[in-house]
């Protein structure tokens, strides 16, 4: 997919009112067999649609008639450890970005990183949730739409981001704890049942499955490109017309 550049529009825009302001000589000169007279209708000519092509398009830029306002929405991917949220989500920014909406990509490991001593109880993850809920609240303020992926094992917390953005869509990534397991390159699953991790959603602490989920995703069956293509639908059907 190629993207059209700025100075390539403007070359665009420079040589097409080169061949139309030569076309204006060259119908005058043919009437009027005067080289003058032509060259003076090509210079008027194009001075005057330069400027009233300016005036008209900034007497369309302040009518508001026939302008369609996208609304922000928030893409919220929840699922255990190691379902593959992080990867559908990935798919889907990267599907979202080629419509040219104002967006961003929310990952729980980014937010982690930036405030690394946030904690893993109930209480501590719920307070986090609704540090994201503020956030996702002021970008959607700004008119940008998120694509965000955590755990978020609780359904308080989930409830609370519902209440919190506009526009929330659920997606569960479904997957059971024996295939997470087997997804689990990094040995987090082996590190909570050994008991060096606690608090771990699916082991030592409750993943609580979503009751009212706009799309559930069952990574058994669905493979993270399909899924993508189910979610970006649902968005164009719903929020991107």
């Amino acid at each position: 997919m190629y993207r059209e550049t700025n100075k390539r529009s403007i070359v665009k825009g420079i040589s097409w009112r080169v061949v139309a302001t030569t076309t204006t000589i060259v119908i005058v000169y043919f009437f009027f067999d005067r080289l003058d007279l032509a060259i003076a209708a090509g210079v008027i000519e194009t001075v005057l649609k330069v400027g009233l092509y300016w005036l008209h398009e900034r007497t369309w830029f302040k009518v508001r008639w026939g302008k369609e306002r996208i609304e922000p929405f928030n893409l919220w991917l929840t699922g255990l450890p190691l379902s593959g949220k992080t990867t559908i989500a990935d798919k889907v920014y990267t599907e979202l970005e080629k419509l040219d909406i104002p967006l961003e990509r929310i990952d729980s490991k980014d937010i982690r990183d930036l405030i690394p001593d946030i904690g893993y109880g109930r209480e501590e993850r719920n307070r986090h949730m609704h540090r994201i809920g503020n956030l996702i609240r002021t970008l959607q303020n700004n008119s940008i739409s998120t694509v965000a992926s955590f755990v978020s094992p609780y359904g308080e917390s989930r409830k609370a981001i519902r209440e919190m953005v506009k526009n929330n869509i659920v997606v569960y990534v479904k997957a059971d704890i024996e295939t997470c397991k087997q997804r689990d390159y990094k040995g987090k699953y082996a590190r909570a049942l050994s008991g060096e991790f606690q608090n771990f959603p699916g082991i030592n602490d409750v993943y609580e499955e979503p009751k009212h989920a706009e799309i559930t995703i069952d990574t058994e069956n669905t493979s993270a490109d399909d899924a993508a293509k189910i979610i970006v639908k649902y968005v164009k059907r719903h929020y991107v017309k």
